[in-house]
């Protein structure tokens, strides 16, 4: 069964900038489990069969306007019907003013009541970004997440192969640490992963030899990030002399993580290579290709080659 994510009632109000109005108990002990939210307009129409009562209600002009034109009586039913439900919590958007039914029922049958001052498209957006990131799936691998040219890196490979060390060059370089030793990836989107550091060990970072350091603390906070989409993983491998490596570049190779294809790299390592430079270079032709271009590619159009015939070409030198 596959885990369940929860984010705090008290972290969204505070992303979300939200006025509180009531709370039945702390909204840092309230947990939000459901990516998705609901305008209830059905509802408060009568209609509840595939009412979902996890979701997070938003309640806009159009919910407002329909309940002011009913009667005070109606209004009262149908206000009461629907907080008898025990929604996860009741938001109104546009900085409208709260029902007096509302604020009422929200104390008797204990439901969170908010404000937003936002209009209730943009309040939703933010709201569904927000909570898909917060309760997205998430695996911890360990790696170093590091940007590189706008880029998000992800490096694996073996304990000692060197990814602190070269993130560390990267860093003085003028690139910015994301994350070192263990880095939390959530799957944001079906096409979009998102890695961050676990926050007790946020800019922390292990060198053999010297001990533990702070990067912040170090390089200064330009030097740090604290989140970034996972563009591409490079996996480090002390160089075999036995295997063949990729010389051309022409195939694309992607490794899946959560579903999710990312463009990846195999790079050997062995002394006198600058892992830092070649990563620069990695992450630069990786934004080429996304936008479209191939050097590989255009090397064998301009020898007047086609794919197959690359492996010719692979064997030169």
């Amino acid at each position: 069964m596959a885990q369940e994510f929860t984010v705090s009632l008290q972290a969204i109000i505070d992303e979300c900038k939200l006025e509180v109005i009531h709370t039945p108990q702390d909204p840092a002990k309230i947990f939000i489990s459901n990516i998705d939210v609901n305008r209830p307009g059905l509802q408060l129409a009568g209609f509840y069969e595939y009412f979902d009562k996890g979701r997070i209600q938003i309640i806009g002009k159009a919910e407002t306007a329909y309940l002011e034109q009913c009667g005070a009586e109606i209004r009262a039913q149908r206000i009461k019907k629907f907080f008898s439900e025990q929604p996860a919590a009741v938001v109104v958007s546009r900085g409208m003013d709260i029902m007096p039914e509302m604020r009422e029922l929200s104390k008797e049958l204990s439901v969170p009541l908010l404000r937003s001052e936002e209009s209730t498209s943009t309040f939703t957006s933010k709201l569904v970004a927000y909570l898909s990131l917060q309760l997205a799936p998430r695996i911890t691998r360990h790696g170093v997440l590091i940007e590189v040219y706008g880029e998000g890196m992800l490096i694996l490979g073996e304990s000692g192969v060197g990814k602190s060390e070269t993130a560390i060059e990267l860093v003085k370089r003028g690139h910015r640490l994301v994350a070192d030793d263990a880095v939390e990836i959530r799957k944001a989107s079906n096409i979009t992963l998102v890695g961050s550091s676990p926050d007790n060990i946020r800019h922390f970072m292990e060198l053999r030899g010297i001990g533990i350091i702070n990067a912040r603390q170090l390089f200064g906070m330009g030097a740090v990030k604290v989140s970034e989409k996972i563009d591409m993983v490079v996996e480090l491998e002390l160089w075999n002399p036995e295997k063949v490596y990729d010389r051309m570049g022409v195939d694309n190779h992607y490794v899946s993580i959560l579903g999710v294809k990312v463009p990846s790299l195999t790079i050997p390592v062995k002394p006198g290579r600058n892992l830092a430079v070649i990563l620069e270079v990695a992450a630069m032709n990786n934004r080429q290709k996304k936008m479209g271009y191939n050097a590989a590619q255009e090397l064998l159009d301009n020898l007047g080659l086609d794919m197959e015939s690359s492996d010719t070409v692979k064997s030169m030198g």
